[in-house]
């Protein structure tokens, strides 16, 4: 793994339980709020950071979202566009500096104290996302900005730190990055790439569920045809 940085720099873990979310009329339960985890460590099971819940088991949470990574970096660009918001604001488990989307890949493993954890796929913003910014134009920042963050699945359960850092232990080189693939699942017209989709959801590691949806891309693209 020459020349590629195989560290990520916690910088704190969040976890929520789910709470109204309002937004004018509409009112919707949502654990996209987090709260800083205090101590040195928290338990991580195959599926959650302990205390940590969601309200929508279909969409959210499950051994392929069991945790969600977000680049701390990403953070003056969101309050450049004028959200008042820190680390843990966009509904993280873990904030993190080092390697972001343009190098993090599906199926990265990361050796996290004495668990594993894999890279299994971007966050692809839903309408709750918007409604805790405030604004319903963030679900299109995100993925206009690619700024997606990533979820793991739990190789290895047990106690993780809250701070420290996560050291790259295997790595497939020919696997799409977080933002090859993010960029390539929302690309529009003369943009997609069809023969690079079906290459990228052949990537093992990916989880299911976006692979499913990238096949229903394909899928409609080829329709048009």
């Amino acid at each position: 793994m020459d020349d590629v940085c195989t560290e990520l720099t916690l910088g704190g873990l969040f976890v929520g339980r789910p709470a109204p979310l309002v937004d004018g009329e509409r009112e919707v339960l949502s654990a996209i709020r987090k709260e800083r985890v205090a101590g040195g460590q928290v338990e991580l099971s195959a599926t959650q950071l302990a205390g940590d819940q969601q309200a929508d088991m279909v969409s959210h949470g499950g051994s392929d979202k069991a945790v969600y990574m977000y680049p701390a970096t990403h953070y003056p660009f969101w309050r450049s566009l004028g959200y008042e918001l820190e680390p843990g604001g966009v509904g993280e488990n873990a904030s993190v500096t080092g390697p972001d989307e343009h190098e993090v890949r599906i199926g990265d493993v990361w050796e996290w104290g004495g668990t594993l954890v894999q890279v299994s796929q971007p966050r692809s913003p839903c309408f709750k996302f918007g409604m805790r910014l405030g604004r319903k134009q963030a679900v299109a920042q995100m993925i206009e900005s690619a700024r997606s963050g990533w979820y793991l699945r739990v190789l290895r359960t047990g106690p993780v730190p809250t701070g420290g850092e996560l050291r790259l232990v295997e790595r497939d080189a020919t696997a799409p990055t977080v933002r090859e693939l993010f960029t390539g699942s929302f690309a529009r017209g003369a943009d997609n790439d069809p023969a690079r989709l079906r290459e990228m959801i052949g990537t093992p590691a990916l989880a299911e569920q976006w692979r499913y949806a990238i096949e229903g891309k394909l899928a409609r693209l080829e329709a048009r045809r």
